[in-house]
């Protein structure tokens, strides 16, 4: 069975299934690109090309589902930690496959993330979300988008809704 919206779509996973965390491969770029496409397609996030995904595939966590009751395994769920300057990294992707909502999933892949980002001494993390109560639990708080790094507004100048961005920033001291 598929799940979909329109043409994009995410293979059926039992919400049951054993899970693995590990980091992103190349050969993950198809189902990481459909996830986050599923989500996309419903305005929760925005579409990543997989082009973009390749050059960035090291920012990302995976959890996996294994096969489970007769069902195939697949992608669980999908974060990144992007590295924007020296000071900052973004928590961004973030995505769980329907059928894995509520096992704290989310919360697990942005506690990788931000571990990651203690591992090598980052100071801050920040994350652009529409999902401004699931950021709040992870220890984020809500600031004004003018108090942003510069660099983030390079990263959003690509943005097709740059000039009409209505997403939620997100900010986490780590220090």
């Amino acid at each position: 069975m598929t799940l979909s919206l329109e043409s994009i779509a995410v293979p059926d996973i039992h919400p049951d299934a054993p899970l693995t965390f590990r980091k992103a491969r190349l050969s993950d770029i198809d189902a990481i690109h459909e996830l986050i496409g599923y989500w996309a397609a419903r305005g929760l996030m925005l579409v990543r090309s997989k082009a973009l995904l390749a050059e960035t595939i090291r920012d990302f966590h995976l959890v996996l589902a294994e096969p489970h009751e007769g069902q195939p395994g697949g992608l669980g769920g999908v974060c990144g930690l992007h590295m924007l300057a020296p000071d900052l990294a973004e928590v961004r992707g973030l995505a769980i496959h329907p059928n894995m909502q509520g096992r704290g999933l989310g919360k697990q892949l942005v506690a990788a993330c931000e571990a990651e980002a203690r591992a090598i001494d980052l100071p801050a993390l920040f994350a652009w979300t529409y999902q401004q109560g699931f950021f709040e639990k992870c220890g984020f708080t809500r600031i004004e988008k003018t108090n942003l790094h510069p660099k983030v507004w390079s990263e959003c100048q690509r943005c097709a809704f740059f000039e009409n961005c209505n997403e939620i920033a997100m900010y986490r001291e780590l220090r």
